[in-house]
């Protein structure tokens, strides 16, 4: 069976939870340490107004979420729920401010299988549907080449910095044509 989207709900918060953990721990190891990759859990994760919003998706393939991520058009660039120092709630304007790309994550069972590409198609094409002519994102490095080869340039590298430990991370944007 094919991979389809569908908007996320309350009722996946779950699910997406476990596939998280599965993706920041096997995912992630190829770049962070160990150290790195607990760090990461303090800004990675859920942002449940993202599917309050209707601007989180969900591939599934056999009734299997496969992969999540969400577009905003919220001034937030990163972080879940529990992360509020990066928590920007303000609109933005679509007309001088670009869409955030938000909290993609794959399940590591269905790699290399589209599921990236599919949930980053329905976020521009829906963020380009409300009018944002640009996107931005803070790709980690696992998720840089797929960001790459979709079109998004490196704006700047920063270092995110959790209890003493620094999670590297690249912010990257792309024109919604």
């Amino acid at each position: 069976m094919a991979l389809h989207a569908r908007l996320a709900t309350r009722d996946d918060l779950a699910a997406l939870g476990a596939l998280m953990d599965r993706a920041i721990d096997q995912l992630q190891s190829a770049y962070l340490s160990a150290d790195q990759i607990e760090a990461s859990r303090a800004i990675m994760g859920i942002d449940r107004q993202l599917i309050d919003d209707k601007t989180y998706f969900l591939a599934e393939q056999d009734s299997r979420i496969a992969g999540c991520g969400g577009w905003s058009r919220r001034a937030t660039l990163f972080g879940g729920d529990h992360s509020p120092a990066q928590r920007a709630p303000r609109l933005l304007d679509p007309a001088t401010e670009p869409a955030r790309i938000r909290a993609m994550y794959t399940d590591p069972a269905f790699v290399r299988r589209g599921v990236g590409r599919l949930i980053l198609a329905q976020c521009e094409q829906t963020a380009r549907s409300a009018g944002f002519t640009s996107a931005v994102l803070m790709a980690t490095l696992a998720g840089e080449p797929l960001y790459r080869s979709s079109g998004y340039r490196s704006v700047t590298k920063v270092v995110q910095m959790v209890d003493g430990v620094g999670v590297p991370l690249i912010e990257m944007g792309k024109p919604l044509l």
